[in-house]
């Protein structure tokens, strides 16, 4: 192992400028993605899976959700093998087409009242198109911050992509919620539903102009230079090389995520079926109450990333699993007072110590990788956990409560998932500081002078 300076930072004024397009990119992608998980809760039980019983109906709307999540690790290998050999920014523009088009498309779908089981299966083919795009967005939009970045403000810097699923959350909360105030149930049901995914066609024209003037990764065009120099771009093959050499890497990305994941679809998911179906309150008091948490969220976010780059990674993120599953008990109970002010104080809790992992997060799990395998093993490790985690917490929320007819058992599955996170964040070493070339393998240290895309003047201050 060889060390690579650390000063691959770009100057100031276009590192902003790429922080922002990613910013803006993944929160376009998560508010695709989003609202998918709200108008599953919401409408899609209705239209798309009719049944006489609301909570069976419901379970199989987000059955389609978390099929959606079966195609991200695919899309994360896809992507992360292309992003490691050809580049972070040409697979970024692609995933925010892919995303924009599939969800554009679900605004224009005719239900099941219209063309019967058709309707169910095209909404299913296109939640698989969401999946895979965004299998490989995360990966991509946090490493070309990261890689652009310096090492000392890491932690800060790249937790602003991760902004992104909060912003893209609030975006498309706000935009259901405005509709559910100024529509009836019925305008809604009827059309006023396809509004906020129609709305995203504009939204992708707007993030791929914004994405197109980011420049590529000057750690990655280092590492592919040294690469093509030694004839080995050709015998270089990401999906293979992470399997052998960083399986430990992946097992703990993982790990890491189950907390971050499961609790984060039971506070922003799960909540709007308990709110509406449980305790019988308006669609408005969840929604209102994921809106007002995603707003503090968002600016939770770089101050938990800011603390890591101070105190480490492995402190915030072990802070944040465990208040979880402390506050997984509290939560519901706040939640049954049916009190709108309570159900915000509770959700707006849950989604800050859920910041405290995923603040952290994107440059604590950059730091785990080399180079060459960088993209692949962050896209496919939390695209895996995003399986077992995010595709089935909602369904598995609802399965408890209908069985049991407690939210028991779902703060209880909460703290199993903490457990195992917090078992990974221990397995995990300290990365607080560390150069990102520190991790490049011999082969990837440049040789010759890098070109203008890789020139760094100025390290980020």
């Amino acid at each position: 192992m060889t060390t690579l300076s650390a000063n691959t930072a770009t100057k100031p004024k276009s590192f902003v400028r790429i922080v922002g397009a990613s910013l803006i990119g993944t929160t376009i992608e998560w508010y695709d993605f989003f609202l998918y998980t709200a108008a599953a809760a919401l409408v899609f039980n209705k239209l798309f899976f009719p049944t006489a019983d609301p909570l069976t109906g419901t379970l199989l709307a987000f059955l389609t959700y978390a099929i959606g999540f079966l195609a991200r690790p695919i899309g994360g290998l896809v992507f992360g093998h292309f992003g490691d050999k050809v580049g972070r920014k040409k697979l970024l523009v692609l995933s925010l087409l892919l995303m924009g088009g599939a969800t554009f498309a679900m605004g224009l779908l005719p239900t099941y009242a219209a063309i019967g089981v058709a309707a169910p299966i095209l909404l299913t083919l296109l939640r698989l198109v969401q999946g895979f795009a965004l299998g490989g967005e995360w990966g991509g939009a946090v490493l070309i911050v990261s890689e652009h970045g310096d090492d000392k403000r890491r932690g800060f810097w790249a937790s602003w992509p991760q902004c992104g699923a909060p912003g893209g959350n609030l975006l498309a909360t706000a935009v259901l919620a405005i509709l559910a105030a100024v529509q009836t149930d019925e305008a809604f049901l009827s059309y006023g539903w396809r509004i906020p995914f129609l709305i995203s066609g504009v939204l992708v024209v707007i993030g791929l102009w914004i994405r197109l003037t980011v420049t590529e990764s000057p750690v990655f065009l280092a590492a592919q230079q040294k690469a093509a120099e030694r004839a080995e771009e050709k015998q270089h093959v990401p999906v293979v090389e992470v399997f052998r050499d960083s399986w430990r890497q992946v097992l703990i990305t993982i790990g890491a995520r189950m907390a971050e994941n499961v609790s984060y679809y039971v506070i922003t998911a799960f909540i709007l079926v308990y709110v509406t179906t449980g305790l019988g309150l308006a669609k408005g008091v969840g929604l209102n109450a994921v809106l007002v948490g995603s707003a503090v969220h968002f600016i939770s976010l770089p101050l938990w990333g800011s603390l890591s780059d101070r105190i480490g990674r492995r402190p915030v993120y072990l802070f944040g699993a465990v208040g979880m599953a402390v506050w997984s008990f509290a939560f519901f109970a706040m939640l049954d007072t049916k009190s709108s002010g309570v159900i915000i104080l509770a959700t707006t809790v849950g989604l800050v110590l859920h910041g405290a992992m995923y603040g952290p997060q994107a440059a604590f799990f950059s730091e785990q990788y080399n180079t060459r395998v960088r993209y692949t093993g962050l896209s496919v490790g939390s695209q895996l956990s995003s399986i077992a985690a995010g595709a089935v917490a909602p369904l598995i929320a609802v399965a408890l409560f209908k069985a049991y007819d407690s939210t028991v058992p779902v703060s209880l599955y909460v703290v199993a998932m903490c457990a195992i996170t917090v078992v990974a964040v221990l397995s995990a070493r300290e990365t607080k500081g560390e150069s990102l070339g520190d991790r490049l393998e011999e082969a990837d240290i440049p040789a010759a002078r890098p070109s203008a895309d890789a020139a760094s003047t100025e390290a980020v201050r």
